[in-house]
């Protein structure tokens, strides 16, 4: 077995009024105007990406709780090839560290220290998603800003080089060998002799 990829973790509501208005020049002093609805209806993009790589892997999700991180959990394992372990690195929400969670076997949840955001690059993708495509418009219903969060990711995944750029920090690329090596003695340990002996392989 070898733990592969790092993958920093999150999610990202979308709905009305939009969580962030994004930025624009406009005259000191006073605020610019923008469309506001006073209903409230919500989406939610559960994501995984891979620093150093376009790789990303989301699901678009009516509500952001236990449920759906198990949804999430269990769809991006199946992704997984038979001797792959994922690492994911997630802040410390309730449901990333819910007791009723059950984490696949093929999967290692890191969580981060406590107010770290900074931390975790795929905050620079909510920020992108947000300020390029989901800011300042108005959707009827969930279906549509289920699906204007579903074209977002769709384009930010088909623009060569942009997850790469946004999410490469180098202390990560740096790490991930020593985190990769942290899981894989875990997965040892938890598996005795059944474990393969070989070294953990990094791509």
């Amino acid at each position: 077995m070898r733990p592969s990829s790092l993958s920093p973790t999150g999610r990202s509501g979308s709905g009305r009024p939009s969580a962030r208005s994004g930025r624009r020049h406009w005259k000191r002093g006073e605020r610019p105007s923008g469309l506001c609805d006073k209903r409230f209806t919500f989406a939610y993009i559960f994501a995984a990406i891979e620093p150093g790589t376009d790789n990303g892997f989301a699901l678009v999700m009516p509500y952001a709780n236990t449920e759906a991180m198990q949804e999430f959990l269990d769809r991006f394992a199946a992704t997984m090839a038979d001797d792959e372990h994922g690492v994911m690195v997630l802040d410390q929400a309730g449901w990333h560290g819910s007791a009723a969670l059950v984490v696949p076997d093929n999967i290692t949840l890191v969580p981060l220290p406590p107010y770290s955001p900074e931390l975790n690059p795929v905050e620079r993708v909510w920020l992108y998603l947000k300020e390029r495509f989901l800011s300042h418009r108005l959707h009827a219903d969930y279906d549509a800003i289920a699906d204007a969060a579903a074209r977002a990711w769709n384009r930010l995944t088909a623009e060569v080089g942009r997850i790469t750029s946004l999410c490469s920090y180098p202390w990560i690329l740096k790490g991930i060998p020593a985190i990769a090596d942290m899981c894989f003695r875990k997965i040892h340990q938890t598996l005795g002799s059944s474990a393969h002996s070989s070294s953990p392989v990094y791509r």
